[in-house]
């Protein structure tokens, strides 16, 4: 036969249930304000993108090289984008780029008369003493052309950039 409740039995129960349930509902308030910014600040780190390299590796060297390059030229310096080429590539690949240049009347580094508006980098391997990179340049209206880049593992110079 089920036991009735006394009133203090189901007044006590009543208030364990309050309780219990405010006790939960804490934990999800809480819950969700740690994992959510503050107003007014910048969202958790995993969310911002990154950027990372070594001065000692050749195919981080291509990734710095056409970031600076396109910034440069973006921003109009001449001066910085020739100073990168003379740092960044090797003597005869400057020499190479000059003539495309004349005979294609564009920018032999990226392979166009105009700067792209996005770039990204990506390894194709290495061997032979050389590391390979695609260069993947982003236009306006979102066309993508690619360039193959090639740079010597010892001295860290890109040696070729083709279509």
């Amino acid at each position: 036969m089920p036991k009735l409740l006394t009133k203090r039995t189901a007044i006590a129960l009543a208030g364990a249930a309050t309780a219990a349930a405010a006790a939960l509902s804490l934990t999800f308030v809480t819950n969700a304000s740690a994992s959510a910014p503050a107003p007014g600040t910048a969202p958790a780190a995993a969310a911002l993108p990154s950027v990372s390299g070594s001065p000692e590796g050749a195919f981080t060297r291509i990734a710095d090289f056409y970031g600076s390059y396109i910034d440069a030229v973006y921003d109009g310096d001449g001066k910085t984008a020739d100073q990168l080429r003379a740092s960044y590539l090797s003597k005869p690949l400057q020499q190479e780029l000059r003539q495309w240049e004349e005979a294609n009347h564009a920018n032999g580094v990226l392979r166009a008369q105009n700067v792209p508006l996005q770039w990204k980098v990506a390894s194709t391997g290495s061997g032979t003493g050389k590391t390979n990179a695609t260069v993947t340049l982003t236009w306006g209206g979102g066309d993508t052309t690619q360039i193959h880049v090639q740079a010597d593992l010892k001295t860290r110079k890109i040696t070729s950039i083709e279509d």
